[in-house]
């Protein structure tokens, strides 16, 4: 193998590898998005099923 062909292969090799990270990272940048709706849903779900639970708090000095 020249050097030529060397550079293309590592070439090719380092642009799969930033390919892979930046499908990764948009993957990950989903689930955390999805996790915070999904909290948020819950949170709401809590407040529809027991409204007075939570919402107020008794401070007493």
């Amino acid at each position: 193998m020249d050097i030529a062909q060397l550079s293309t292969a590592m070439a090719m090799q380092n642009t799969s590898v930033e390919v892979s990270v930046a499908v990764m990272k948009m993957g990950k940048e989903l689930v955390e998005q999805n996790g915070g709706q999904i909290t948020n849903m819950m949170k709401q779900m809590e407040l529809s099923i027991n409204p007075h639970i939570g919402s107020n708090i008794d401070v007493t000095l």
